[in-house]
Protein backbone atom coordinates (compact mmCIF):
# COMPACT_ATOMS: atom_id res chain seq x y z
CA UNK A 1 0.00 0.00 0.00
CA UNK A 2 1.53 3.01 -1.49
CA UNK A 3 0.71 6.86 -0.38
CA UNK A 4 1.18 8.39 -3.96
CA UNK A 5 -1.92 11.29 -3.54
CA UNK A 6 -3.74 11.66 -0.43
CA UNK A 7 -4.13 10.29 3.16
CA UNK A 8 -8.25 10.69 3.70
CA UNK A 9 -10.08 10.29 7.26
CA UNK A 10 -13.84 9.69 6.08
CA UNK A 11 -15.95 10.38 9.02
CA UNK A 12 -14.00 8.94 11.55
CA UNK A 13 -15.33 8.17 15.08
CA UNK A 14 -13.75 5.95 17.62
CA UNK A 15 -14.72 4.73 21.40
CA UNK A 16 -12.51 2.47 23.98
CA UNK A 17 -14.38 -0.62 24.19
CA UNK A 18 -16.95 -0.43 27.07
CA UNK A 19 -17.29 3.36 27.14
CA UNK A 20 -20.22 4.99 24.93
CA UNK A 21 -18.07 7.85 25.34
CA UNK A 22 -16.46 9.38 21.79
CA UNK A 23 -13.00 9.71 22.00
CA UNK A 24 -13.04 11.01 18.15
CA UNK A 25 -16.58 11.93 16.22
CA UNK A 26 -16.79 12.31 13.01
CA UNK A 27 -13.14 13.05 12.13
CA UNK A 28 -12.87 14.04 8.63
CA UNK A 29 -9.69 15.42 7.07
CA UNK A 30 -7.28 15.22 3.84
CA UNK A 31 -3.83 14.95 3.91
CA UNK A 32 -1.99 15.31 0.43
CA UNK A 33 0.70 13.73 -0.14
CA UNK A 34 3.97 15.54 0.53
CA UNK A 35 2.44 17.91 3.05
CA UNK A 36 2.85 18.77 6.64
CA UNK A 37 0.03 18.37 9.30
CA UNK A 38 -0.15 19.79 12.34
CA UNK A 39 -2.33 18.31 15.10
CA UNK A 40 -3.04 20.43 17.85
CA UNK A 41 -5.49 21.41 20.60
CA UNK A 42 -5.76 20.85 24.49
CA UNK A 43 -4.55 17.69 26.69
CA UNK A 44 -7.72 15.14 25.96
CA UNK A 45 -8.55 16.69 22.66
CA UNK A 46 -8.20 13.22 20.57
CA UNK A 47 -4.80 13.75 19.00
CA UNK A 48 -3.08 10.79 19.88
CA UNK A 49 -5.82 8.84 19.35
CA UNK A 50 -6.46 10.04 15.68
CA UNK A 51 -2.44 9.25 15.52
CA UNK A 52 -2.85 5.78 16.27
CA UNK A 53 -6.12 5.45 14.28
CA UNK A 54 -3.74 6.92 11.24
CA UNK A 55 -0.99 4.43 12.00
CA UNK A 56 -3.43 1.04 12.43
CA UNK A 57 -3.08 0.64 16.03
CA UNK A 58 -6.42 1.15 16.59
CA UNK A 59 -9.62 0.39 14.03
CA UNK A 60 -12.07 3.23 13.83
CA UNK A 61 -15.56 2.46 15.41
CA UNK A 62 -17.10 4.19 12.49
CA UNK A 63 -15.70 5.57 9.19
CA UNK A 64 -12.24 4.47 7.69
CA UNK A 65 -8.84 5.22 6.83
CA UNK A 66 -8.43 5.24 3.29
CA UNK A 67 -4.78 5.46 1.24
CA UNK A 68 -5.21 7.02 -2.17
CA UNK A 69 -9.02 5.82 -1.51
CA UNK A 70 -8.23 2.13 -0.13
CA UNK A 71 -9.20 1.45 3.80
CA UNK A 72 -5.76 0.73 5.35
CA UNK A 73 -7.45 -2.00 6.87
CA UNK A 74 -7.33 -4.28 3.55
CA UNK A 75 -3.70 -3.79 3.77
CA UNK A 76 -2.44 -2.85 7.34
CA UNK A 77 1.02 -4.35 7.13
CA UNK A 78 2.15 -2.32 4.33
CA UNK A 79 0.88 0.74 5.20
CA UNK A 80 2.44 0.05 8.82
CA UNK A 81 5.74 -0.51 6.78
CA UNK A 82 5.26 3.13 4.90
CA UNK A 83 5.34 4.91 8.35
CA UNK A 84 8.58 6.11 9.97
CA UNK A 85 6.85 7.09 14.00
CA UNK A 86 8.99 9.93 16.40
CA UNK A 87 7.85 9.58 19.68
CA UNK A 88 8.56 11.95 22.88
CA UNK A 89 11.12 9.78 24.26
CA UNK A 90 13.56 7.96 22.59
CA UNK A 91 14.79 4.36 23.39
CA UNK A 92 18.67 4.03 22.80
CA UNK A 93 20.22 0.75 23.75
CA UNK A 94 23.60 0.50 24.94
CA UNK A 95 25.08 -0.27 21.66
CA UNK A 96 27.18 2.01 18.79
CA UNK A 97 25.43 4.59 17.10
CA UNK A 98 24.72 2.07 13.38
CA UNK A 99 22.83 -0.08 15.86
CA UNK A 100 20.72 2.51 17.58
CA UNK A 101 19.80 3.86 13.77
CA UNK A 102 19.35 0.31 12.51
CA UNK A 103 17.18 -0.62 15.42
CA UNK A 104 16.23 -4.03 15.68
CA UNK A 105 18.32 -5.52 12.53
CA UNK A 106 20.70 -8.02 12.76
CA UNK A 107 24.16 -6.65 12.52
CA UNK A 108 25.20 -8.27 9.63
CA UNK A 109 22.04 -7.30 7.51
CA UNK A 110 22.20 -3.23 8.66
CA UNK A 111 22.68 -1.23 5.32
CA UNK A 112 25.72 1.32 5.94
CA UNK A 113 23.70 2.99 2.95
CA UNK A 114 20.63 3.50 4.29
CA UNK A 115 22.41 4.61 7.49
CA UNK A 116 24.51 7.49 6.38
CA UNK A 117 21.11 8.63 3.93
CA UNK A 118 18.99 8.93 7.47
CA UNK A 119 21.86 10.26 9.50
CA UNK A 120 22.26 13.20 6.64
CA UNK A 121 18.45 13.62 6.59
CA UNK A 122 18.60 14.20 10.80
CA UNK A 123 21.56 16.47 10.30
CA UNK A 124 23.26 14.24 12.12
CA UNK A 125 26.33 13.91 9.80
CA UNK A 126 28.72 16.39 11.75
CA UNK A 127 28.11 14.57 15.55
CA UNK A 128 29.11 11.46 13.28
CA UNK A 129 32.54 12.90 11.82
CA UNK A 130 33.33 14.51 14.64
CA UNK A 131 33.73 11.58 17.28
CA UNK A 132 36.93 9.12 16.53
CA UNK A 133 34.65 6.30 16.29
CA UNK A 134 32.10 7.73 14.06
CA UNK A 135 28.95 5.17 13.73
CA UNK A 136 30.98 2.60 15.88
CA UNK A 137 30.76 4.87 19.02
CA UNK A 138 28.51 2.91 21.78
CA UNK A 139 26.07 5.94 23.40
CA UNK A 140 25.91 3.81 26.28
CA UNK A 141 22.88 2.76 28.17
CA UNK A 142 19.66 4.94 27.25
CA UNK A 143 22.03 7.00 25.37
CA UNK A 144 23.79 9.06 28.43
CA UNK A 145 26.66 10.06 26.06
CA UNK A 146 24.28 11.96 24.25
CA UNK A 147 22.18 15.22 24.92
CA UNK A 148 18.55 15.50 24.21
CA UNK A 149 18.58 16.87 21.16
CA UNK A 150 21.39 14.45 19.76
CA UNK A 151 19.33 11.93 21.34
CA UNK A 152 15.99 12.89 19.01
CA UNK A 153 18.20 12.94 16.14
CA UNK A 154 19.55 9.63 16.23
CA UNK A 155 15.09 8.59 17.11
CA UNK A 156 14.55 10.83 13.71
CA UNK A 157 17.25 8.63 11.94
CA UNK A 158 16.23 5.63 13.25
CA UNK A 159 12.98 6.59 12.02
CA UNK A 160 14.47 6.98 8.21
CA UNK A 161 16.04 4.46 8.15
CA UNK A 162 13.57 2.29 6.22
CA UNK A 163 12.81 5.48 3.85
CA UNK A 164 9.28 5.79 5.35
CA UNK A 165 6.65 7.65 3.00
CA UNK A 166 4.89 9.49 6.21
CA UNK A 167 6.72 10.60 8.98
CA UNK A 168 4.63 10.54 12.00
CA UNK A 169 5.54 13.14 15.37
CA UNK A 170 4.47 12.49 18.54
CA UNK A 171 4.89 15.18 20.94
CA UNK A 172 9.01 14.66 19.72
CA UNK A 173 10.14 17.86 20.57
CA UNK A 174 7.97 18.36 23.89
CA UNK A 175 10.87 17.62 26.80
CA UNK A 176 13.83 20.07 24.63
CA UNK A 177 14.63 23.58 24.83
CA UNK A 178 13.22 26.05 22.51
CA UNK A 179 17.23 26.73 20.69
CA UNK A 180 17.43 22.75 20.74
CA UNK A 181 13.91 22.14 19.43
CA UNK A 182 14.66 24.97 16.57
CA UNK A 183 17.07 22.73 15.08
CA UNK A 184 15.19 19.28 15.21
CA UNK A 185 12.70 21.40 13.15
CA UNK A 186 14.72 22.94 10.74
CA UNK A 187 16.44 19.14 10.33
CA UNK A 188 12.29 17.61 9.82
CA UNK A 189 11.20 20.50 7.95
CA UNK A 190 13.85 19.46 5.08
CA UNK A 191 12.09 16.37 4.80
CA UNK A 192 8.47 18.82 3.66
CA UNK A 193 8.10 17.86 0.21
CA UNK A 194 9.35 14.38 -0.32
CA UNK A 195 7.69 13.09 3.02
CA UNK A 196 4.23 13.37 4.27
CA UNK A 197 5.10 14.73 7.59
CA UNK A 198 1.97 14.33 10.51
CA UNK A 199 2.89 15.91 14.13
CA UNK A 200 1.29 16.39 17.76
CA UNK A 201 2.92 19.10 19.33
CA UNK A 202 2.22 21.03 22.51
CA UNK A 203 4.08 23.65 21.34
CA UNK A 204 2.33 26.02 18.42
CA UNK A 205 6.36 27.16 17.49
CA UNK A 206 6.79 23.52 16.61
CA UNK A 207 3.87 23.68 13.47
CA UNK A 208 4.53 26.84 12.80
CA UNK A 209 5.07 25.72 9.71
CA UNK A 210 3.07 23.36 8.58
CA UNK A 211 1.34 23.42 5.85
CA UNK A 212 -2.20 23.32 7.38
CA UNK A 213 -2.82 22.90 11.25
CA UNK A 214 -6.15 20.95 12.56
CA UNK A 215 -7.28 22.58 15.70
CA UNK A 216 -8.92 19.84 17.97
CA UNK A 217 -11.47 19.60 20.95
CA UNK A 218 -13.33 17.39 22.39
CA UNK A 219 -12.40 14.69 19.59
CA UNK A 220 -13.95 16.49 16.89
CA UNK A 221 -11.39 18.98 14.67
CA UNK A 222 -13.08 22.65 15.10
CA UNK A 223 -11.26 24.81 12.29
CA UNK A 224 -8.07 23.98 9.78
CA UNK A 225 -5.91 26.30 8.13
CA UNK A 226 -2.44 27.70 8.17
CA UNK A 227 -0.71 28.83 11.39
CA UNK A 228 -1.65 32.97 10.19
CA UNK A 229 -5.09 32.01 9.56
CA UNK A 230 -6.00 30.78 12.51
CA UNK A 231 -4.57 33.16 14.69
CA UNK A 232 -6.39 35.46 12.91
CA UNK A 233 -9.42 34.05 13.09
CA UNK A 234 -9.85 31.76 16.12
CA UNK A 235 -9.59 33.16 19.84
CA UNK A 236 -9.27 29.27 20.99
CA UNK A 237 -6.16 29.20 19.07
CA UNK A 238 -5.12 32.81 20.02
CA UNK A 239 -4.62 32.37 23.50
CA UNK A 240 -2.84 28.89 22.80
CA UNK A 241 -0.38 31.22 20.82
CA UNK A 242 0.02 33.19 23.48
CA UNK A 243 0.51 30.83 26.22
CA UNK A 244 3.36 28.99 23.61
Amino acid sequence: MTLKTQLRLDSVSYHYPNSEEQVLNQVSIEIPQGTSVGLIGSSGAGKTTLVDVILGLLQPTEGKVLVDGVDIQQGLRGWQNQIGYIPQSIYLCDDTLRGNIAFGIPEEEISDEQVWSAVRSAQLQELVERLPQGLDTVVGERGVRLSGGQRQRVGIARALYHNPQVLVMDEATAALDNETEAGIMEAVEKLSGEKTLIMIAHRLTTVKNCDCLYLMERGKVVDQGSYEELRDRNKNFMRMAKIS
